[in-house]
């Protein structure tokens, strides 16, 4: 099967990539390698996968309107996995077009080539920001998302609805998946977990938000491309009342842990301890995620379940041999 894959160079995007080819897939891939973040990190996860025989690749922004009709029409792709995007929260709060350019006139790129050419099913990131202001734990995909508290979340929310109008009117199946903090190895040098490896192992203070109240329902690399991939295989049906063949799930770890427990596993498995400047709560942030993952688990079969010990393991090792001693 022939299956494009937007984000090819990021975090999930890659290994994403990996499992599609290792079952023998043909991935057409694109990312625009934007520096938002270290681009030889992401030049280095794409080396991982450029020499496979069923990987083509193209440096494409998604904001490209007619280089998305191009590659659509050439390509041909019989499913496409969406997951490029702008992240981060607190990047929003000073860069708000970047968002707009990315998340919502990109994603109505992408949902415009799966119209005019046949995909059999597009599945695409959402993301726990979604929820917002929510407070009722879990999360549930039947909660309220109308209160974004970050411009990230709204534009997260934006896709979840251009998404469904677009099942609606052109009858195409579409998935949206809202990740709830995903972290691993080749992980992102501005999520929380980086940051404090990198700090801890340079001798410096890290910054605690919330003073360290918080918790995260955080969901390892692996356990995300295992529910992506049992997603794809199963186009939406076109149950809702509607009849649009759209659906949306939570994928996270569904069990919490404190960000202060989740900072000692990692000064364990590091072998130092980490000086902590505690800060008030950022804005755009929040208390607690916690996911919801039972239309999931019933849809697919499966919900996320590595142990915050063995992620944060696997992490430090994959940190070590990539950084040394750090950057």
């Amino acid at each position: 099967m022939r299956i494009l894959v937007t984000g090819a160079a990021g975090f999930i995007g890659m290994h994403v990539v990996q499992r599609l080819l290792q079952r023998g897939d043909e991935v057409v891939a694109l990312d625009n390698l934007n520096d938002y973040y270290d681009v030889a990190l992401k030049e280095a996860r794409l080396a991982q996968i450029a020499e496979h025989p069923r990987f083509s690749f193209q440096r494409l922004d998604l904001a490209d309107r007619q280089g998305i009709e191009r590659l659509f029409a050439e390509q041909r792709p019989e499913r496409v996995v969406h997951l490029a995007a702008q992240a981060g929260v607190r990047y929003s709060l000073d860069h708000p077009h970047v968002y707009a350019e990315a998340n919502v006139a990109g994603f109505l790129n992408v949902l415009e080539g799966c119209r005019h050419h046949d995909v059999q099913h597009l599945v695409y990131a959402s993301s726990s920001s979604v929820y917002g202001a929510n407070t009722q734990m879990p999360f549930s995909v039947a909660d309220r998302t109308d209160r974004p508290v970050s411009l990230y979340g709204a534009t997260k929310k934006a896709n979840e609805l251009m998404a469904h109008a677009y099942c609606h009117l052109f009858g195409f199946p579409a998935t949206g998946l809202r990740f709830f903090t995903v972290y691993g190895p080749w992980g992102r040098p501005d999520m929380a977990l980086m940051l404090f490896t990198r700090a801890i192992v340079q001798g410096r203070p890290i910054d605690v938000f919330n003073h360290g109240q918080m918790k995260r329902d955080f969901t390892y690399i692996d356990d995300i491309v295992e529910g992506v991939v049992r997603v794809l295989d199963r186009p939406a049906a076109p149950e809702q009342p509607d009849g649009a063949p759209h659906r949306v799930y939570n994928i996270g770890n569904h069990q919490p842990v404190a960000l202060l427990d989740m900072i000692q596993v990692l000064e364990r498995e590091l072998g130092r301890e980490a000086e902590k400047n505690m800060l008030p709560m950022a804005a755009g942030d929040v208390p607690e995620t916690y996911a919801d993952v039972g239309a999931l688990a019933e849809a697919v079969g499966f919900s996320p379940d590595t142990p915050i010990e063995v992620g944060i393991a696997r992490f430090v090792e994959w940190y070590r041999e990539y950084y040394g001693l750090g950057p």
